[in-house]
């Protein structure tokens, strides 16, 4: 049976595919945690992979602290870009599949259209450029690698916006959230599972593709599609990103194209009212 490793498993996204894992019973799946597979140490991964030899990589693994990663640059980069370069290379030398997922953070950010695979890209916080260098290492290392951008992942597991903004509108009057950042959420399920679909293809077509959900956005307009969903009172209101400055630079505008993923693999992606809801659906159960 096909054996698919899985770095990142207390993720979002691994958390996910842990979940869709245990109906796929034709594959044999492995989450290895910290202490079996530190990313801080890349020293220590070609050993690991040794042992277990995987026929594929999904690498969910990153340092995600944003504002963090302005103060951590070094660790940041030994996580999303050394470790990845080590994963990479190993399955490149065993023909071993990886699949690599990066972010919208890549981008400056300053465009007006949906952002395309092959557009320029020009990270403008240390996050986003640890990200960008862990891609050029993967394909560096392996030509056959896939990479996935994908931007504002939300789920039922981990810390992310919507179960901040469910929380907070539960505790408090009203809110002030970012009104001039654009984009697209992206439910971590929905990920997972054109993930899988990905590696149960025939064909392995190499590259990077962007996934995200379908729709455009602000965060202020996510936060107001939550309260009407979970039914919250609280008032929002709509600022603009000088009012609330974080160490981090945000882009003001990722919204992905998706088109080339959903052409080369017949991917359907929902869109993301939909998938909101079924998430919330989860979270308020």
């Amino acid at each position: 049976m096909k054996k698919i490793l899985v770095t990142g498993g207390t993720g979002q996204l691994g958390s996910e595919l842990k979940v869709l894992a245990m109906g796929l019973s034709q594959y044999v799946f492995i989450f290895p945690d910290r202490s079996q597979l530190n990313l801080e140490q890349p020293e220590s991964i070609v050993a690991f992979l040794q042992d277990i030899k995987p026929d594929c990589i999904i690498n969910c693994a990153a340092y995600t602290a944003v504002d963090q990663a302005e103060q951590e640059p070094k660790k940041a980069d030994v996580i999303n870009y050394l470790a990845v370069g080590v994963l990479a290379e190993w399955s490149f030398e065993h023909k071993a599949q990886f699949l690599h997922v990066s972010t919208d953070y890549v981008f400056e950010g300053t465009a007006a259209f949906p952002l395309k695979e092959e557009d320029a890209t020009n990270p403008q916080n240390e996050y986003g450029k640890s990200k960008l260098k862990g891609e050029l290492a993967a394909i560096d290392a392996n030509p056959e690698t896939i990479i996935i951008r994908t931007s504002w992942v939300y789920s039922q597991f981990g810390s992310n916006f919507v179960k901040t903004m469910l929380r907070l509108m539960q505790d408090r009057d009203r809110l002030n959230v970012v009104q001039d950042q654009i984009g697209s959420p992206t439910y971590a399920k929905d990920l997972a599972e054109g993930i899988l679909y990905i590696i149960n293809t025939e064909e392995w077509q190499p590259g990077t593709y962007h996934y995200s959900n379908e729709g455009i956005i602000s965060w202020f307009e996510f936060a107001i599609a939550i309260k009407e969903i979970a039914g919250r009172k609280c008032e929002l209101f709509g600022i603009s990103s000088a009012s609330y400055p974080t160490p981090a630079k945000r882009p003001a505008y990722s919204l992905l194209n998706t088109a080339k993923i959903k052409n080369t693999f017949g991917i359907t992606i929902p869109h993301y009212r939909d998938s909101l809801e079924k998430c919330i659906e989860q979270l308020i159960k």
